[in-house]
């Protein structure tokens, strides 16, 4: 980080925490500098590039309008911990971060050092540092103490992580209780705010009021993001604040892989990933170009949605990704003139608000109005503590996605008309999830977890409590693999490691879950705002246990077993259509049949046992031998008792037919 003038500047975008961010934190000094943050396509990968910073006084929300035009320009290289911007009203220096993938020749570079492990995990986000803490867990209750080399790779190792993580109270209670039982325990720490009480606006159709709210009582938590980075890592890697934090047992080495997946388990450049029958060759390239060999058992890839290495299924249809986008700040705003303070404009400190599909800050009429109900947006609003408030406006899915300028612009306008002054700007987020899409090819040596494993719950665009309760079963299964075979090689089967660890995540049931959810990621996206408020407004009026399950959607979180099923979810799907108004219910029974028609098996297997269950991950033994092996044995015996014939064909040796 560099000072500028008592500016502490921070600014990227990074793929590595479970979302693509930029951020630039700022310390005032006479004047305010805002952090701008991209969220990335998922919680774990490197992938980082460089947004423009512009210095700017201390603002009010009519004030923060002439921010809205950034512009860049040509990067330039800079050290991990070192940044120069120059001192100019829109800063034209721009910073590139090198991506997980290393930048490479045509022919993998040569190593000058050698290291080896049982599993490599690629990446360092809130994904990678959860199922390397996992695999390096020191003991469990079923393997009775063993532990394993686990070595995590990412050359971005010491950047802070970026996201606000909003969880379910109950799900990160169920989270506590899985790392504990890794003798991995989570503080209290990592939880730095917790509100009893959810809030949700979705007046303005259906003869809701606009002032209306709905409250969920249903307690929900910030994750502090920089506890749970230091609770998920080695004691030697960061500075520990609290007691429990450092506990992680891998190893770190600060450098990327070099790799592009041309074609299933075939990498260019040429030799910079190998796989054979016993493990797998990778180069790692630090930032000062040193390029390392590392022989792996395994390889775990938490590299984010658009990873190179873990490529995606093509053999069966499935529909491209929709997008989640979302402009916000983390603010200050000013309480000067405010009746209560106990409220933020509409929005009640002691509650979080999920939704505010309220449209009445436009004008009537308006193309601005026209726009947010064809393309709608809501407010997001987590008060902190005092004054200081993260509001982002969210595109929850689409297809195209949404601009960020668009949610900005929302943003102001709905700040503006509430009433809300903002006085300061702490952090500035552009976020960017990519929700749904197809899920990683089979009978890939590489293990995709987290976004590389499209993990992302595909209708709400949640992962978090998702990626870390799955890394507990793909932990699960990798240890017993590991276990299996001890010290020696000849029982370590790495391709049935890795289906397993596939498996773990991506069961039959899961997938069926799954595409329950995929086709209600669909549903949303065609909605327009009418649809969108009436929608959810049912949907929360249904029993918690069927809300939470579809909105956790994961095998060990609370509620899932609302969803697990096929008779569970028909019981919800006709349970939720009877909440819906009249037009909404009959738009989604029309799309069910509609993507039925056009998309095949994978929503009526879901809710249904006659067509079984979709095609799983689970390991298949190759055959030991090949053909008949009576008929080849006997024509070999023939052969050799033969008068005139005494050369035997390959395929009829003796040592063919038992391999």
């Amino acid at each position: 980080h560099s000072l500028v003038l008592g500016k502490k500047t921070s600014l990227l975008i990074d793929t590595n925490q479970s979302t693509k961010h930029i951020q630039n934190r700022t310390m005032k000094t006479t004047a305010l500098y805002p952090a701008v943050v991209i969220v990335a396509a998922s919680i774990a990968s490197t992938d980082a590039f460089v947004a423009p910073a512009r210095r700017i006084a201390p603002i009010s929300t009519l004030q923060l309008q002439s921010t809205s035009s950034l512009t860049p320009s040509a990067s330039t290289s800079l050290s991990r911990r070192q940044a120069s911007f120059p001192l100019r009203t829109i800063t034209t220096s721009r910073r590139q971060r090198t991506s997980l993938s290393a930048t490479t020749a045509t022919e993998a570079a040569t190593p000058t050092s050698q290291d080896e492990c049982d599993v490599l995990v690629l990446g360092s986000g809130p994904a990678a540092r959860a199922i390397a803490t996992l695999l390096a867990s020191p003991t469990t209750t079923s393997d009775n103490g063993e532990s394993f080399d686990i070595l995590l790779a990412d050359a971005n190792y010491d950047r802070s992580w970026i996201p606000n993580y909003g969880v379910w109270q109950d799900e990160w209670q169920s989270i506590e209780k899985l790392y504990s039982s890794f003798q991995q325990p989570l503080g209290t720490e990592c939880v730095d705010r917790l509100w009893k009480v959810t809030d949700c606006f979705f007046g303005g159709s259906f003869d809701i009021p606009v002032e209306n709210r709905m409250r969920l009582e249903r307690p929900y938590c910030r994750v502090d993001r920089d506890a749970l980075r230091r609770t998920l890592s080695p004691k030697d890697e960061v500075d520990t604040e609290n007691e429990g934090e450092g506990k992680a047992n891998y190893r770190v080495t600060r450098a990327n892989h070099m790799s592009r997946a041309t074609s299933l388990n075939i990498y260019s450049p040429s030799g910079s990933m190998v796989h054979d029958e016993s493990g797998s060759t990778v180069l790692l390239q630090s930032k000062d170009g040193n390029v390392s060999q590392v022989r792996a058992k395994l390889i775990v890839d938490c590299t984010g949605h658009e990873s190179r290495i873990v490529l995606k299924e093509d053999r069966m249809k499935s529909l491209p990704p929709g997008f989640q986008i979302a402009y916000g700040v983390l603010a200050t705003v000013d309480e000067s003139n405010v009746p209560d303070t106990d409220f933020a404009g509409p929005y009640s400190k002691e509650a979080m608000t999920l939704f505010d599909y309220r449209t009445d800050h436009f004008p009537e009429n308006s193309n601005e109005l026209s726009k947010a109900e064809n393309a709608p947006t809501f407010m997001y609003a987590m008060p902190l503590d005092s004054n200081r408030i993260f509001f982002e406006e969210t595109s929850l899915v689409a297809r195209p996605a949404v601009s960020f300028q668009e949610c900005k612009e929302r943003f102001l306008t709905r700040m503006e008309h509430l009433g809300i002054s903002i006085t300061d700007i702490e952090e500035e987020e552009f976020c960017y999830i990519p929700m749904g899409g197809a899920l990683p090819a089979k009978d890939q040596r590489v293990v995709g977890f987290g976004g590389a494993a499209a993990m992302v719950h595909p209708s709400t665009g949640y992962h978090l409590c998702r990626a870390m309760m799955g890394a507990g079963s793909m932990a699960k299964v990798i240890r017993e693999e590991l276990k299996s075979t001890g010290s020696s090689s000849t029982s370590w089967n790495p391709d049935r490691a890795a289906a397993r660890a596939y498996d773990a995540i991506w069961s039959p049931s899961n997938i069926a879950q799954r595409n329950f959810a995929v086709f209600g990621g669909e549903f949303l996206m065609k909605q327009k705002v009418e649809g969108l408020r009436g929608f959810f407004d049912g949907f929360f009026k249904l029993p918690l246990e069927q809300w939470g399950g579809f909105l956790a959607g994961w095998p060990g979180l609370p509620n899932n077993e609302t969803h697990e099923t096929w008779w569970a979810r028909l019981v919800f799907g006709l349970s939720f259509v009877s909440k819906l108004p009249v037009p909404v219910a009959l738009d989604m029974l029309g799309s069910i049949a509609a993507y039925s028609i056009t998309e095949g098996v994978p929503l009526p297997q879901s809710v249904s046992p006659l067509l079984g269950l979709p095609d799983g991950y689970g390991y298949k033994e190759k055959a030991a031998a090949v053909g008949d092996v009576a008929a080849k044995a006997e024509a070999r015996k023939m052969i050799e008792e033969s008068k005139v014939e005494d050369l035997v064909p390959v395929d009829f040796v003796e040592k063919a037919l038992v391999e």
